[in-house]
C-alpha cells in the first residue's frame, strides 16, 4: 500500500480525545445559513423530505466492491472540527464551493496514531448518553473519537458527497473485543461502495479502531446526498405502518440534548443546536443526533450486551427536540426507538 507522509507533519503524538474536540464552531450567522439554503435548493433536507429513511440504508453494509489500492496519508493529530464545518459551509455557497462532486470515493485512506482516552471526558460522554460510568469504552464513543478523521475525509475535494445536507441514514459497529480506557488506538479512514439512489447517491465511511496492530473496532457510516434528478427522485408508496412493539421504557429528550451531545461528540451541525439553523436547513426545530439514539439505545441494552458483537441500526425520522420516544426491544436482539405519541419511527437496529 502507497504512503504519503509530509516531512513537516513530523511524528505522530500521544493524543487524548479532548484534543479532538475544539469546543462548539465560530457563531455561524442567519446570512451564512440562508446562502447555503439558497445554495442547496436543489437538495431536498426538510423533515418530510426525510420520511421513512429505512429505505435508503443498506441492508448488508459488508457487501462491498473490491477496493481499489489506496495511499495512506498519516496526519499527526486528530483535525480540529470546527474548522472543517467552516470548510463545509463554504463549499456550498456559489462561486466559492464546488458545484460539481467526482464520481468515486477518494482512493485515499486518512490515518491518526497515539490517540487516548481522556477520562473526565469519557464520563462525560456516558453521562450524556445514559451509559453507566466505566472505564470500559461504550460502543459508540470510538465512532466519536474518530470523528473528526472522518470528517475531514468528507470534507476533501475528491469526496462525492457535499457534507452539507448529507443525511445519516445507516450505522454499523463491530466490538471484536472490549476496550478499555487505558489502551491507545489507532484510527483510519477511507470512503467506499458509492452507488446510486433513487433520491441522490450514497456512500460508506468506514472507520477503524486498533491497538497495537490489532483491529478491535470497526464502524461503517452509510450517507445520502440526495440529488433531484430528471423524472426520478418519487416517494414511494409504503403503505400503512405496522403497529410500534410495545415500549419497555419511554424518555424525554430535551433541547440541551444537541448541545450536549455536540459538547461530547465534536459534531456541531447547527440543524441539532439552533433553532434558527434548522428552520434554515428545513426542520421546524433542532433534531436530535442519529448516533446519540443509537447510544442511547445501546444504554439501555448495556447490562445484556456480549463482549464482542456487532449493533446494526437504520435511522428513520429525526428526533425532533424536545419530543418524547418509546424504546423497545426484543429477546432476539432487536430494537427500536418510536415517537411515543405517534408511533412514528425514528430507529431500528439489531445486536448480533
Amino acid at each position: 500500500m502507497a504512503r504519503k507522509k509530509r516531512p513537516e507533519d513530523g511524528p505522530a503524538e500521544n493524543l487524548s480525545v479532548h484534543d479532538l474536540i475544539d469546543g462548539p464552531t465560530e457563531v455561524i450567522s442567519a446570512a451564512d445559513l440562508a446562502a447555503v439554503r439558497a445554495a442547496s435548493s436543489e437538495h431536498d433536507v426538510s423533515l418530510e423530505a426525510t420520511h421513512d429513511l429505512s429505505a435508503y440504508a443498506t441492508t448488508d453494509l459488508s457487501a462491498h466492491a473490491a477496493p481499489a489500492a489506496r495511499a495512506r496519508v498519516e496526519l499527526p493529530r486528530m483535525p480540529a472540527p470546527g474548522a472543517l464545518y467552516r470548510r463545509a459551509l463554504r463549499d456550498a455557497v456559489p462561486v466559492i464551493g464546488r458545484s460539481r462532486r467526482p464520481d468515486a470515493p477518494p482512493q485515499v485512506e486518512l490515518a491518526v496514531a497515539g490517540v487516548t482516552v481522556d477520562r473526565a471526558h469519557l464520563a462525560d460522554y456516558d453521562r450524556v448518553c445514559g451509559f453507566r460510568l466505566s472505564d470500559r469504552l461504550p460502543a459508540t464513543y470510538p465512532h466519536v473519537m474518530g470523528f473528526p478523521l472522518s470528517l475531514r475525509l468528507m470534507t476533501t475535494p475528491e469526496f462525492p458527497i457535499a457534507l452539507t445536507g448529507v443525511v445519516h441514514v445507516g450505522n454499523r459497529i463491530t466490538v471484536h473485543r472490549p476496550i478499555e480506557a487505558g489502551e491507545t488506538l489507532d484510527f483510519v479512514t477511507h470512503a467506499e461502495n458509492l452507488r446510486p439512489h433513487e433520491r441522490g447517491r450514497q456512500v460508506d465511511v468506514v472507520l477503524v479502531g486498533s491497538v497495537g496492530g490489532e483491529e478491535v473496532w470497526r464502524g461503517v457510516s452509510t450517507y445520502l446526498g440526495k440529488e433531484r434528478t430528471p423524472g426520478g427522485g418519487e416517494r414511494r408508496e409504503r403503505g400503512e405502518r405496522p403497529a410500534p412493539p410495545a415500549p419497555t421504557a419511554r424518555w424525554r429528550v430535551e433541547p440541551r440534548v444537541g448541545t450536549d451531545y455536540a459538547r461530547v461528540s465534536g459534531d456541531h451541525n447547527p440543524i441539532h443546536t439552533s433553532r434558527l439553523g434548522a428552520r434554515l436547513l428545513g426542520f421546524p426545530r433542532p433534531i436530535a443526533h442519529g448516533m446519540w439514539s443509537k447510544a442511547r439505545c445501546l444504554a439501555a441494552l448495556e447490562s445484556r450486551l456480549p463482549e464482542a458483537y456487532t449493533v446494526d441500526v437504520a435511522f428513520k425520522l429525526p428526533v425532533p427536540l424536545p419530543g418524547t420516544v418509546a424504546f423497545s426491544a426484543t429477546p432476539a436482539w432487536d430494537f427500536a426507538l418510536h415517537d411515543a405519541r405517534t408511533g412514528r419511527p425514528h430507529l431500528v437496529g439489531t445486536v448480533r
